[in-house]
């Protein structure tokens, strides 16, 4: 009898076809809550289970699984508790490196779409209260010659950084906030002499667009709070495109209400699917149902990651894309 799968919800192809094709698959019919989850990962009956970044794998989940290993549909894996998965002999895979220019290109959308209103634009044209052309009818701000201030400086920030010079944008950058780490010419590659590497602080003071590309982790969540808030620029945007958490989405909404800064634009959320009280109806802000991967291809090529490192895992390999190592017995 072959491995078995459990996918907590429906990926695309070829990923259902690849794991058919290894053994036997269970698509759970909607988003399982926490206690089936656990419960199912505890029955025995699955090699490996395929999860999203909203199935939350924690330490008493892990310590009750009977399974070999998770595969998770993200490059992200904040969902997971990997030092307890690891503990417990549980291997654990990510998707990483395929949506980094679809998240790009994403970060790049918000930074214009905030800085030229689109959403405003869009929403009174279709209100039928476009008048016509006037000299000072809806304006926003330029984003050539702007300072682009990127947090973090990974493949997504680089992929930004290389879109954001073609804008005609100065890009600074601190690569791992709210700590430092100096980065040689030689790491910096073809960005040597075109980005400038900068404190965190200062990344906050002087950035009109901040954008964030860090991990979450217990140093970066809220990494972005109220006093962060309160040093950034009156006319400056905050595009989060990494993960919701990093931002305290209260403080947020306060920052914006209040004119403290001008715009937010956001693809991801602290609390998904639910947002803070207030931010929905704020003007100022584009707002994205989580969709930096979401391209055909790229959603496909995760998918097809995914099911390989679920597979390998199944058939006691190393997968592809691990994100821990099990220790030899």
């Amino acid at each position: 009898m072959g491995s078995h799968f459990l996918v907590t919800t429906a990926i695309p192809e070829p990923g259902l076809q690849l794991l058919s094709d290894a053994g036997q698959i269970t698509v759970l019919p909607e988003p399982p809550d926490y206690r089936t989850l656990a419960a199912l990962c505890a029955s025995g009956d699955y090699d490996v289970v395929l999860t999203q970044l909203r199935d939350v794998i924690d330490e008493p989940l892990l310590a009750d699984a009977r399974v070999k290993g998770v595969s998770n549909y993200a490059v992200g894996y904040n969902n997971i508790d990997v030092a307890a998965a690891t503990r417990h002999g549980i291997v654990v895979g990510n998707t990483p490196g395929v949506l980094t220019d679809a998240t790009a290109d994403i970060a790049m959308l918000l930074i214009l779409g905030t800085a030229r209103r689109v959403v405003e634009a869009d929403q009174l044209v279709r209100d039928g209260k476009f008048q016509g052309w006037e000299p000072e009818f809806m304006l926003g701000r330029d984003v050539s010659g702007a300072v682009l201030g990127l947090a973090g400086f990974g493949r997504i920030a680089r992929a930004t950084a290389r879109r954001a010079l073609g804008f005609g944008m100065e890009v600074v950058f601190a690569p791992r906030p709210p700590g430092e780490r100096p980065v040689s010419e030689e790491e910096l590659g073809e960005f040597a002499g075109k980005v400038r590497q900068v404190p965190w602080p200062e990344l906050v003071e002087r950035s009109d667009f901040l954008s964030l590309h860090v991990p979450l982790n217990d140093q970066t969540r809220h990494l972005v709070d109220d006093g962060v808030l309160s040093r950034m620029k009156p006319d400056a945007i905050l595009i989060n495109t990494a993960r919701g958490p990093v931002v305290d989405e209260a403080a947020l909404v306060d920052a914006l209400r209040t004119g403290e800064i001008a715009g937010a634009g956001l693809d991801v959320f602290e609390d998904e699917p639910r947002l803070a009280p207030g931010l929905a109806e704020l003007p100022n802000t584009v707002l994205l149902p989580h969709v930096g991967s979401a391209t055909v291809r790229v959603r496909s090529e995760m998918a097809r990651l995914s099911a390989l490192n679920a597979i390998a895992i199944a058939e006691g390999r190393t997968p592809p894309h691990a994100v821990n190592q099990i220790p030899s017995a």
